[in-house]
């Protein structure tokens, strides 16, 4: 017992050794959750005696599963492959692949990504005669989602009074569905949403699993949805060992459904839970605490978290402005320079964060220009890049024939001659006949079944690739999957295709990394090795697949940084309008949400902290000029350096927070000042159906209007962005001709 509680402050001693009963751990940044959690697992399994198999514990990413593992095997080996460890995602699908059946789910079930729902979406629209420019796919998708985590079902979608776009969305939700179960395939959303049905449904199931996960752990429960509470509510309920570890004020995931209230619940629905407060902060220095502090304290309705450190002091906060984007970049990659060739951090020490994707644009024409090393987060990642997808679908269509998506993806890859009125009269025939697009080829062969009505010019390749298809499908039940899929790239000549294009050597090593990873699962038995492979890739994210210890610096959106750390952090358009993002000045909620975002990234920060603004920035089309971000007005001048000297209020315009050096930038290129407070324009006529342009969110569609005094409170669904509530006074919208 002493080696596990060795080196633990005395609110983590406090925090290992509370098994008993729901626990509600409030964990600040940098307080050493991790360790807790994985002391924790130690701690019941050496010290009081729980099998591992009892105990699930649940994260948000692999990375952070595989993290927590490799330190538990120094804690208890004897651990290793018999605790339930992963996340939410990972760990439904285990279930439903398990006991998924009595619900309809098969066990070998495909996963889709984003791309093949919004694929499937589109049919679903086309069958139902939809028109894509009008109710945009995106949007519907983002809907669905959005109802599937609220446990919402198409039966009910239609039950509350909903505007024609809800209804709209009801209808491609109900077909959407359906073709979802005749392709054998799950999305995202699914896995946790059938768990629960499955557990409502077939109470035996549940029993099963409550009986046995004696013990429940969840990490970051300030990002947890509906599903996911209800899951945790319903596994835990039998012996109540519920674990919670989160931080509200990092809560910062609503637009993925995630509800902050499940923290404040959790005391409400769990009486008598111990609540217990990790607040001694070992990343960062005093002055990096001190600043997030006044960042996060003006939120209102907040857990008491206050974090302190016995860390030194450190460099004051750098606070700098810069004229435009391009001289922020500039400054950036300059500092870059002296702090690594002066102060001995590497590249690999330093991240540069960011509001928005389209801030990097700026940043990596300046690495690239002086030639300086970057990564790129949000850049494409490995299983995204085109050949990588197009391999993956032919061996998801390999496992599950039905998959009518991956099918559509690669009936023409490589070019067969097959176009697109010859797959639209196929697809036709398959629904008329109620058959698969897959048999529908597979019975082009078969001279005792019904044809298309297809010129037989059209018929001879979807023949000849129906036979290499029930060829591979045969191969993938015997085959290991290395031998699988060379098997794969030799019938479809795949090299031969690929080096018919200018990148077709960079596109072939990216294959040849696939059959890396496939190596990895050559000693499973087929068909096993293909359906453990085709998980793994469908569950992977950004953030599994950033490399550790490269010497290059890291650049990264604020909401991708949650839960990482460097050294030396940049935190880059620190303006009104970009954060906080325009788009939240509307909602109270939203604006407490960017704050939260703005507190994550600070706290990113171990020993050098810069928060850089520019006075003018061009961004997605717009050109601004910008009051800096009211959060540099809450951190004290006693910690900052690089400050604007003048006061700055809420009521001050852009133009009178101008230094001077701005002043004589603006004035030596002949540009006057001016406020950055534009006119109200007019309020539009609007009615629900309208379509609308907002000059940062695109178009649109108005699903409802709510009038208040003489204003008028609109919802929108964007293609861009999805459902957004603006005021229309301040929205800026053009209306378009429907």
């Amino acid at each position: 017992m002493q080696d596990i509680l060795t080196g633990l402050n005395p609110a983590q001693k406090q925090a290992v050794e509370a098994v008993e009963g729901p626990v509600l751990i409030l964990a600040g940044p940098g307080s050493g959750k991790t360790r807790v959690i994985t002391h924790r697992i130690a701690y019941l399994i050496k010290v009081v005696g729980i099998n591992p198999h009892r105990i699930m514990a649940v994260t948000f990413t692999n990375k952070a599963a595989r993290e927590m593992e490799t330190r538990l095997n120094l804690l208890a080996p004897s651990a290793a492959g018999r605790l339930t460890m992963g996340t939410f995602h990972a760990i439904c699908a285990r279930i439903l692949r398990q006991d998924g059946l009595p619900l309809g789910v098969p066990a070998d079930f495909v996963i889709y990504d984003d791309d093949d729902q919004q694929s499937l979406i589109k049919q679903a629209m086309a069958e139902l005669e939809l028109d894509p420019k009008r109710y945009p796919p995106a949007s519907i998708r983002n809907a669905i989602s959005q109802a599937k985590s609220q446990l919402v079902l198409p039966a009910y979608y239609f039950e509350k009074g909903r505007s024609y776009f809800e209804e709209v969305v009801g209808r491609v939700y109900e077909l959407y569905e359906k073709r979802l179960k005749q392709n054998k395939a799950l999305d995202f959303d699914d896995l946790l949403l059938k768990v629960v049905q499955l557990f409502k449904q077939h109470p035996e199931v549940l029993a099963r699993y409550q009986e046995r996960y004696l013990h429940v752990m969840v990490d970051e429960f300030q990002d947890t949805n509906l599903v996911q509470y209800e899951l945790v509510k319903m596994l835990s309920a039998k012996y109540k060992n519920i674990c919670v570890v989160g931080d509200p004020d990092q809560s910062i995931y609503s637009w993925r459904s995630a509800d902050l209230r499940n923290v404040f619940n959790f005391e409400t629905d769990n009486p008598g839970a111990k609540v217990i407060l990790l607040e001694q902060n070992y990343r960062s220095t005093k002055n990096i605490l001190e600043a997030a502090s006044c960042v996060i304290a003006p939120n209102s309705g907040r857990k008491p978290i206050s974090l302190w450190t016995e860390n030194e002091s450190g460099q004051p906060i750098a606070v700098v402005e810069t004229f435009n984007e391009q001289e922020e970049a500039q400054f950036v990659v300059s500092e870059i320079e002296k702090l690594t060739r002066y102060e001995k951090f590497s590249p690999g020490d330093i991240a540069i964060l960011y509001r928005t994707n389209a801030q990097s644009r700026a940043l990596e024409e300046a690495f690239i220009r002086y030639g300086m090393p970057y990564r790129l987060v949000s850049g494409t990642r490995f299983y995204q890049r085109r050949e990588v997808k197009d391999i993956v679908a032919y061996l998801r269509l390999l496992q599950n024939p039905q998959d009518s998506v991956s099918l559509q993806r690669v009936i023409n890859i490589p070019t067969r001659g097959i176009g697109a009125k010859t797959l639209s009269d196929l697809g036709q025939f398959a629904r008329e006949q109620d058959i698969s697009l897959y048999e529908s080829l597979v019975n082009l062969s078969d001279e005792n079944t019904p044809k298309p009505p297809i010129p037989s010019r059209g018929l001879k390749p979807l023949t000849d690739f129906g036979l290499l298809l029930k060829s591979l499908v045969a191969d993938a039940r015997n085959l290991p999957l290395l031998n699988l899929l060379d098997r794969l790239l030799e019938g479809i000549n795949y090299r031969e295709f690929l080096f018919a294009s200018e990148d077709g050597e960079e596109r072939w090593d990216n294959i040849l990394e696939l059959r890396t990873v496939a190596q990895q699962y050559q000693e499973i038995v087929p068909p096993e090795g293909l359906s453990v492979f085709l998980e793994s890739v469908a569950l992977v994210s950004d953030l599994d697949s950033l490399e550790e210890g490269v010497s290059a610096v890291t650049l990264i959106t604020l909401h991708q940084a949650k839960g990482l750390e460097y050294p030396v952090v940049f935190m880059v358009g620190m303006e009104e309008g970009v954060l906080p993002h325009s788009r939240s000045f509307d909602d109270p909620a939203q604006m407490q949400e960017e704050r939260r975002l703005c507190y994550v990234g600070v706290t990113r920060a171990r020993k050098r902290l810069y928060l850089v603004r520019a006075f003018r920035r061009s961004l997605m089309g717009q050109s601004n000029v910008n009051e800096p971000s009211r959060y540099l007005k809450d951190i004290p001048q006693s910690i900052t350096k690089g400050r604007e000297k003048q006061p700055l209020s809420e009521q001050h315009t852009a133009a009178s927070a101008v230094s001077p050096v701005i002043k004589q930038h603006l004035q030596s290129a002949g540009m006057s000042i001016k406020s950055a407070s534009p006119p109200a324009p007019k309020l539009l006529e609007l009615e629900a159906g309208d379509r609308v342009l907002h000059p940062q969110f695109g178009e649109g569609i108005v699903t409802s209007i709510n009038r208040v005094k003489n204003d008028a409170e609109v919802m929108i669904s964007f293609h861009s962005v999805g459902m957004k509530r603006l005021m229309l006074s301040f929205a800026r919208l053009t209306k378009l001709e429907n």
